[in-house]
Order: structure tokens, then sequence, then C-alpha cells
């Protein structure tokens, strides 16, 4: 862009020097005319800095996802294959699930087993139950013939004692009045015989046996939701569209669940990030929103737009160790590190494949000087066609 506007200048020059001899070309004119360009593209380019600030590293990054089995065991297939389009809930490896069906089939089977020992003991705590009801309830029907018995036996021994009253019949009253308490004691016995076996205690507090089957089962069920779920993890599927790099994994493998032993990297291709570098001095008007230009290497030519996401406000130089040790001051200032700045590329250019890596330049263009920002288009543009050439000499 800049030789452009030198050729428009050198052009209009020409046509007042030369063309027209409108001014005499001499010392001082010579010197004004060259002048004139330096100062005016310098002032240009220091402006254009900074309402329409421009990155030389702008960079495409992926999610890059460690993937590790939820259990450990053989691999027995590997259906992919390495830095090839995966879709979500593709295949990525299955592994060996004869011991978790085992552990599935065990948990189904301590499951019955726990409820068929509930309807045992619901039957057992019913029968309690009814025991408990009849011993109540001839409790309360002996209750009133026994009084009515004491008060026969008081009555016969009064009589027995005047003279009035048979002594047979005060010794029958007195029989039937034992009897009765006989029953009575009989059947009080039995209540709390039975509210003694409901109320059984065990090592661990006053569980019924009704409690503890429905606690036996709801562990049970959490069991087999336990066998089902690492069942489930022998076969791992894609977690998004995207590609594993590097595939190493083959069957006969032994896989394990430790975070530290990945068996691949998948990376996403769904949400990439694009991030442009630029000097601190240079975001004083970006704002999320601003328009953005980028353009990379593997697309020689392609302008891609974008628009300002957010600034990640935070290098590693704003970072001090919390520790008891003192910050330690090298005798060399480290450099300025550059401010990263997140782009989200427009809908009308997303199709775009972003290889993890890829590596451009591009242009904010904020709210300011808006009458600059063709020129800084202008030399985005120029920039983008010279990654048509290679320059190699082999």
């Amino acid at each position: 862009m800049e030789l452009i506007l030198l050729l428009i200048y050198s052009a209009i020059v020409w046509f007042i020097f030369f063309k027209k001899k409108w001014l005499p070309w001499n010392i001082t004119s010579q010197v004004i005319v060259v002048t004139i360009p330096i100062i005016a593209l310098t002032v240009l380019v220091l402006f254009m800095n900074i309402v329409a600030p421009s990155s030389h590293d702008v960079r495409a990054m992926n999610y890059v996802i460690p993937v590790v089995p939820r259990v450990t065991g053989q691999v027995t297939e590997v259906p992919i294959e390495p830095n090839r389009p995966i879709k979500k809930g593709d295949v990525l490896f299955k592994m060996d699930p004869v011991p978790f069906e085992a552990a599935v089939k065990a948990a189904e089977a301590t499951l019955a087993q726990n409820k068929v020992k509930l309807i045992t003991a619901q039957a057992s705590q019913r029968g309690l139950e009814d025991q408990l009801k009849n011993a109540t309830a001839k409790k309360a029907a002996l209750t009133p013939r026994v009084d009515l018995a004491k008060k026969r036996v008081e009555q016969f021994t009064t009589l027995a004692a005047s003279g009035a009253g048979k002594r047979a019949d005060l010794e029958q009253a007195q029989a039937d009045l034992g009897n009765l308490e006989s029953e009575y004691l009989a059947a009080d016995a039995t209540e709390s015989q039975v509210k003694q076996k409901l109320g059984a205690k065990t090592e661990n507090g006053d569980i019924d046996e009704v409690a503890q089957a429905k606690a036996q089962i709801a562990k049970a069920e959490a069991d087999l939701a336990s066998a089902q779920y690492d069942l489930g993890g022998t076969t791992h599927l894609a977690p998004a569209n995207g590609r594993v790099a590097n595939l190493a994994l083959r069957p006969g493998v032994r896989a394990t669940q430790f975070a530290t032993m990945p068996v691949m990297s998948f990376i996403e291709e769904d949400d990439p990030w694009v991030i442009a570098f630029f000097h601190q001095n240079e975001l004083r008007y970006v704002e999320p929103g601003n328009e953005a230009e980028i353009f990379v290497e593997t697309y020689p030519g392609r302008i891609i737009k974008c628009k300002v996401d957010s600034i990640l406000w935070a290098t590693a130089q704003g970072q001090m160790p919390i520790s008891g040790n003192l910050p330690n001051t090298q005798p060399i200032a480290a450099p300025e590190q550059r401010i990263a700045v997140r782009l989200l590329v427009e809908p009308r250019d997303r199709e775009i494949f972003l290889a993890a890596g890829a590596r451009g330049a591009g242009a904010i263009y904020t709210e300011h000087g808006k009458i600059i920002h063709i020129i800084r288009k202008v030399f985005v543009r120029v920039s983008t066609k010279m990654d048509w050439f290679v320059f190699k000499l082999h």
C-alpha cells in the first residue's frame, strides 16, 4: 500500500513539476517533495497502528482431549484411522466386555436375592403384626371379663362370710377368675414377645428385617448401576467432531483408567480458537465486537472475516508464585509479553477448515479513525497475496 501511495504521489509531482511546470524544480522544492511523503507516511502508519492494529502472529488452536478409558481392560477393536475425520458418537475403540458383563450379571443376581429377602421379611412382619393385633384384641376382650370375675369373687366372699352364700360358688368364681387371668397373662406375654421381635436389635442399632432388606436392595441397585456404567465404558465414543493424530493404540493393548496415561489425543474441530497476539499499547481502543480480518498461509489470497470475542488480559509476567520465597528478579528485564485477543470466525467463513497450529496475520478495526481502515484493509489484502509464493530454492 505504501508503494501505491508513493506511485500516486510521484505521478502528482511529475504532473506539477515536469508536465505543467507550475513550480520550479530546485533544491528547495526537491527537499519539500522528498520530506512530505516521509512525514505523511510515518504519521499515517503510526496512527493506523492505533485505530487499526495489525498482528503478524495469528494462530488457529483447537481443544485437545486426552482420551482416558473409564475402566481398565484389554483393547479388542480400534475401528478408526489416524488423521481422518471422525463424527461425534463414532466408536474410537472397544475393550473386552466379558468381565464387566459378568459383574453386571452378579449385581443383577444379588439384587434379585435381596428382593426375595424383602418379600420374606415383609411376610414375616405381617404375620407378627397380625399376632400382635390378635394378642392386643384378646387382652382388650379379657379385661372386662377379669374385672367382672373379680367383682363376683368379692361378692361370693362376702356372702360366704355371712353364711348367705355357698362355698362352692365362691370356689367356682375364684377358679373362673384364675382362668381369665391366666388367659390375660398369656395374651400379654404373646404381645410382649411379638413387640420384642418387631423391635429386634442388630449390632448397628434398631433396624428390623424389612429395613435391612430395603437397605440391601438400595445397595444392590447402586452396585448394578455401577457395573452397567463400567460395562458402557468398554466402548469409547468420540466426544465431538474431530480427528485423532498419531494413533498408536492397537488391539491387544491393555488400556488403563489412569488420568496420566491417555491412550490417544482427540482434536476437536467444531469450535477452533483463533488467537491474535498484539503489543500491549496496541489494544487501547480494541473492544469485544470489533470487526477483524485474518489470513492464514494454508489459504493464500483468502480473507477470513472475524470479530473480537475477548481480550485475554493475563500473561505469565503477571503471576507471582505464592510461597515463602522472595520473588526472583532477574538481572536483565524480561521482554514485554504480548496480549492475546480471541477472534470468532463469522458465519460465512465457518466452513473453512482451520488446522490446529495454522499461522497467519490479520488486523482489528476499532471504532476510531474509520477513514484509515481502508488503508489497513488494502495492506491486509496485498499481504495475503504474498502467500501464493513459496520462497525456496530446493
